[in-house]
């Protein structure tokens, strides 16, 4: 059984991906709830509210696991990567932050190793691939 997690965000751009992450983690029940953004700006707004103090209507739970895509229009995956890593520690380590990207190009993962404790999966997200995410970064309780 994998641990089932308060919630967990997908920003991706591509329907279709989102639509089939969305059944995956409703048939693995990894979380009471899933958040799905198609633009990374909102998703960062919804999230972490341009500074303000947790406004979201997360009602002051931060994201557990945070999937977010690179390349997509306005705010790829880089940005949205560089805007949380400029959060407060006690805010980022309460998120558990992974890349799922069809891109295997060394500089994408080259330059997405910048940042500390980020994870980075090959699309597709499987089970698998799933459960070994929630072994390594979520400790079972």
């Amino acid at each position: 059984m994998l641990k089932k997690l308060r919630n967990v965000v997908l920003v991706d751009d591509n329907e279709t991906t989102s639509f089939l992450n969305n059944r995956l983690l409703s048939r693995l029940d990894v979380a009471d709830k899933v958040y799905t953004f198609s633009r990374a700006e909102q998703a960062y707004d919804f999230l972490w509210g341009n500074g303000n103090d947790h406004s979201s209507s997360m009602d002051a739970d931060s994201p557990q696991l945070v999937f977010v895509d690179l390349k997509m229009p306005g705010m790829d995956g880089f940005e949205f990567l560089e805007q949380y890593s400029q959060l407060p520690e006690n805010i980022r380590e309460k998120t558990v932050m992974a890349v799922l990207t069809t891109s295997m190009h060394s500089a994408d993962t080259a330059r997405v190793a910048r940042f500390e404790g980020v994870e980075y999966l090959a699309k597709p997200l499987t089970e698998e691939k799933m459960r070994k995410l929630l072994d390594k970064r979520f400790v079972t309780t």
